[in-house]
């Protein structure tokens, strides 16, 4: 039997672009189609658009975890279970990778005489970050790898699931929207994203779709999902391919870094009131400067729901990307940090 993508017993998490609702569009890492069901098999239906690297996707079925690699181009079916006998059943079905890819859903089917069954009350917490590959989870089942250079892969390794920002997420009892992409800097021009281009997150944040491989961007509707926290882990990337705030933290252009930095958090700050923003970055090597600048920004503008978070590890913890027992360490000190702060933090 065909469930319609539409149907209001599925539940849909992250920055997706519903416009269609026969046809949701994923686009960022840890956006997830949760959904439960009494029956014996279940099926997806989707259809990709690569622009790099091998695609895979990821659900957890009944409290296992499970990946399936995805065709280059086209439709893939995936059967995420098949038993022998009726029972219930639940499925969080997400993408794990950031916009090298992204993928429609164009079905749901279950075994005949299935049924859906309603969801659990969503989460009454809700956090939003806005970062780069290490938040995105990029290379994290590496874990052969702890403190070291990243080995080769062609996309394997990288699950959301496993990115700091989703366990933290998972320990707080909040719900995540990830808008995340591996090489992404502040500005434009910087970074790593799909050269000549090279968007930055002053592009990227308002955006649904954005990557210039997949298509004209199209913008967020921000009514959709009102954070309680808003985590900022973006900078470190801006160092390529000129590391100037560490060569020249007091020049033109470390100024204009931070200029459009406050710009932003300004920005931000008009979409979300009274949400916490929390500045940062990550364990990942990287400039201590970049940090400075970002404590100096944090200063300057004297929101008191608005403060500079540093890892215990912070931009030396590794040369390479955070795998799974790293991210857990983050997210244990990120989660404690926002247990201990001395204001309202859920509060609608």
């Amino acid at each position: 039997m065909r469930i319609s993508p539409g149907d209001i017993r599925l539940r849909y998490t992250g920055r997706i672009d519903r416009r269609n609702p026969e046809r949701p569009e994923f686009i960022f890492p840890a956006s997830s189609l949760g959904f439960r069901f009494w029956g014996k098999r279940a099926e997806i239906v989707l259809e990709n658009r690569r622009v790099y690297w091998d695609n895979y996707v990821g659900a957890i079925v009944d409290g296992e975890q499970k990946k399936w690699k995805l065709e280059a181009r086209g439709e893939t079916r995936l059967v995420i279970l098949e038993e022998d006998e009726e029972r219930e059943h639940e499925v969080l079905f997400f993408k794990r990778q950031d916009s090298c890819h992204e993928f429609v859903i164009k079905g749901l089917e279950l075994s005949e005489g299935s049924r859906l069954l309603e969801q659990p009350k969503r989460p009454g917490r809700r956090i939003e970050i806005y970062g780069d590959s290490v938040s995105a989870g990029e290379v994290s089942e590496a874990v052969a790898y702890v403190g070291q250079p990243d080995p080769e892969h062609n996309g394997e390794y990288s699950n959301s699931w496993y990115s700091y920002g989703w366990i933290a997420a998972r320990r707080l009892g909040a719900e995540l929207h990830s808008i995340s992409q591996g090489g992404i800097p502040l500005l434009n021009g910087n970074g790593w994203v799909e050269p000549p281009v090279y968007p930055g997150m002053e592009f990227m944040w308002d955006k649904m779709h954005y990557h210039p491989m997949l298509g004209e961007p199209s913008a967020w509707d921000f009514s959709c999902y009102i954070p309680h926290v808003v985590i900022v882990a973006v900078g470190q990337n801006d160092s390529h391919p000129d590391d100037y705030m560490k060569t020249d933290p007091e020049g033109v252009r470390a100024a204009y870094w931070k200029y459009r930095y406050r710009c932003w958090l300004q920005e931000l700050r008009g979409r979300y009131p009274g949400a916490v923003i929390l500045l940062t970055t990550t364990i990942m090597e990287h400039s201590r400067e970049w940090d400075e600048a970002i404590e100096a920004v944090c200063r300057e503008l004297k929101d008191n729901r608005i403060r500079h978070f540093l890892y215990r590890k912070n931009g030396c913890g590794t040369p390479g990307h955070i795998r799974i027992p790293e991210a857990e360490q983050m997210a244990g000190e990120l989660t404690d940090y926002i247990n201990r702060l001395d204001i309202p933090v859920w509060e609608d």
